[in-house]
């Protein structure tokens, strides 16, 4: 009995912070705003199927409607090549946002499993790890992620590598920074002394303790990624013709920049948005998950 009446005493607690960390989000009217932006461009991405037709709106070419001008029939106009730029913009936003996501869910988990080794067993283990994440952290992410690129050659899941390798370092040094500061508490010396295993104690007692830096930074990474992906499309080592793609549409309005401003203006728009909502999103978490402003 007293076991259960603990369970719900915890259960009730865990309830209450995310209630509280909720209250202090929610204060903030620009992370909400961004959180709007950036769910309303999941739900689009998500649903772009029941929206246009890809095969016929977003590759198919239709030269007799080649530049046509944002209108009641095409909303945000055509491309060279006859193409509808709505369908094209939604459909990229499925590419860019499963990209961004899938990176940082891949160099999250990659980046806490070093980071949360390094910091919790420390000595030799910590500075072996470390020094390898430093050589990491010395090259430019989108300088590592062209190198990488460029030797594996272009393609989604090679995109997927090589992003996914330049954000590991930056996740392991969180995630050891978290840990550190975690990890000499008296609940964790408790425990230890009850013979709980070391990988039981990173993973239900250090990094749900920890999970605050960790999550800031992964919203905040999503962003970075996102640009990164258009940046190398629209250098032609990212998502190829004739896939929509937000880098590489304004890669291919560059010669018509002069008299279809439309064409690199709009994809920009939607690059900014995203970027700029993700960007709100984690100041806001960052404010409500700083125990510093609870009171």
């Amino acid at each position: 009995m007293t076991e259960q009446k603990e369970k719900q005493r915890i259960v009730v607690k865990k309830k209450s912070q995310i209630a509280s960390i909720w209250h202090r989000f929610k204060k903030n009217r620009l992370a909400l705003f961004g959180v709007a932006v950036f769910v309303s461009m999941l739900l689009v991405a998500v649903f772009a199927d029941f929206i246009v037709d890809y095969e016929k709106d977003a590759l198919m070419q239709n030269m007799a409607q080649r530049f046509q001008r944002p209108s009641g029939e095409h909303w945000f106009g055509t491309d060279n090549f006859g193409r509808d730029l709505f369908a094209r913009i939604i459909f990229g936003a499925r590419i860019s946002l499963f990209v961004g996501v899938i990176t940082i869910s891949l160099s999250l988990f990659v980046g806490s499993v070093i980071g949360a080794s390094a910091g919790y067993y420390g000595g030799r283990v910590d500075n072996i790890m470390m020094r390898i994440m430093d050589v990491f952290l010395a090259i430019p992410q989108m300088i590592m992620a062209i190198s990488i690129v460029a030797a594996l050659g272009t393609g989604m899941m090679n995109i997927l590598i090589a992003l996914s390798i330049a954000q590991i370092p930056r996740f392991a040094r969180i995630v050891r920074s978290s840990i550190l500061t975690v990890k000499c508490q008296d609940f964790i010396e408790a425990a230890r002394a009850c013979g709980t295993s070391d990988t039981r104690i990173i993973a239900k007692h250090i990094l749900p303790n920890a999970i605050g830096p960790i999550v800031v930074q992964a919203t905040l990474s999503v962003a970075s990624t996102i640009l990164i992906i258009a940046a190398l499309s629209f250098v032609g080592l990212g998502i190829q013709p004739p896939t929509p793609e937000w880098g590489s549409m304004m890669a291919d309005a560059k010669s018509q920049m002069r008299y279809h401003e439309y064409l690199i203006i709009i994809p920009g728009i939607f690059i900014a948005l995203t970027v700029m909502s993700l960007n709100v999103i984690g100041d806001g978490l960052r404010d409500a998950l700083d125990p510093r402003l609870k009171n």
